[in-house]
């Protein structure tokens, strides 16, 4: 098959994608597929050259991820100060191909829209619909659907940064320590942990930088896991265990900076508890294809559905490719499977 890997765009999120889509088009290269990695805001030239030679290009060179996040205020500067998150050529390409692989991370690539104008340009593509990716995304609306469907959630609390936040009343609706977050980035972007009502403010004020509006959540203390669904069944969950501090976006990217157990060392009945919250949670947020569900399992048994992520990661250090090794599927017939998993346009 010829396929367009998507990966990069106007996200924090960018170099994570990039990584991802590296490692997804040297694999399915490997696989006998042809394919190029487009970035999906620079785009790619159509115009000068044959567009099916460019199927034929060397496999890219991986991308590392690091520990700190993107200027993306500088790649807009080095692109003539240019906004649009879609670039030249993306159209074309994703046209001449036979798949498109979403290899996104964030903003436009997670939250429907990027699904919404390849339905209406006819293009199929891997992961979830719009509708799923927009439900997913917003972590507010993604809880209230969880609810909803009878699945255990924290206690949250959206904010606009817009207005005055009565910190305070944060603080005794939810207790400290809190959890902090945009209400729709993934990656652990802009995820703060507050323990003081200083604290929070100032996570507050570092969160809003990245979206207007900001989750406060309830901090529920034990086991970190997560659980892909991948072609209609739960794959075996990985446990969490970051070496310090928490699992944010540093711990997440840089290698050895966290234990991952997979599977993770659950009994039976916990095995099934996650398996079929991961299960219900797809299908309530109307997902297709594959998914990562994030959870936290307490010292009493109870399981808390944390979110739900529409395109997991494929980096060296990602989950999915983890959990996937469990059960026989090695890295290159994961991505081959992936691709082949597509929405198909209407």
């Amino acid at each position: 098959m010829k396929i367009v890997v998507l990966a990069g765009g106007l996200s924090p999120e960018r170099n994570v994608s990039l990584s991802s889509g590296s490692l997804i088009s040297a694999a399915l290269k490997r696989r006998g597929h042809r394919t190029v990695l487009v970035d999906v805001y620079k785009g790619i030239d159509t115009k000068n050259i044959d567009i099916d030679t460019l199927f034929s290009l060397e496999a890219d060179k991986g991308v590392a991820v690091g520990d700190t996040l993107p200027d993306l205020d500088a790649l807009v500067r080095e692109n003539g100060g240019r906004t649009e998150p879609i670039g030249e050529g993306v159209l074309e390409i994703c046209r001449a191909a036979d798949s498109t692989f979403l290899a996104l991370h964030g903003a436009m690539g997670e939250n429907g829209q990027l699904q919404a104008w390849l339905d209406i340009h006819g293009i199929s593509y891997t992961g979830s619909g719009y509708i799923g990716s927009t439900l997913a995304m917003d972590k507010d609306i993604a809880k209230k659907i969880m609810q909803s469907a009878n699945v255990l959630t924290p206690a949250w609390e959206r904010i606009d940064t817009n207005g005055k936040v009565d910190t305070a009343a944060l603080i005794a609706k939810l207790g400290l320590p809190m959890i902090i977050k945009p209400c729709s980035c993934g990656s652990s972007v802009g995820v703060f942990k507050a323990h003081s009502e200083s604290e929070l403010a100032e996570a507050i004020e570092s969160a809003k930088i990245y979206e207007r509006y900001v989750m406060a959540e309830q901090m529920i203390e034990g086991r970190e896991l997560t659980c892909a669904f991948l072609d209609g069944k739960a794959l075996p969950p990985v446990e969490i265990i970051p070496k310090q501090g928490f699992y944010d976006y540093k711990n997440k990217y840089m290698a050895d900076a966290t234990v991952e157990l997979c599977p993770a060392p659950l009994t039976d009945d916990e095995n099934q508890l996650v398996a079929k919250a991961t299960e219900k949670v797809f299908f309530a947020l109307r997902l297709d294809g594959y998914a990562r569900i994030d959870y936290i399992l307490d010292t009493a048994g109870k399981l808390w559905c944390l979110e739900a992520n529409t395109l997991p990661g494929m980096t060296p250090t990602s989950l999915l490719p983890k959990e996937a090794a469990a059960v026989g599927i090695g890295y290159d017939e994961l991505c081959e499977k992936l691709a082949g998993l597509t929405v198909k346009s209407v």
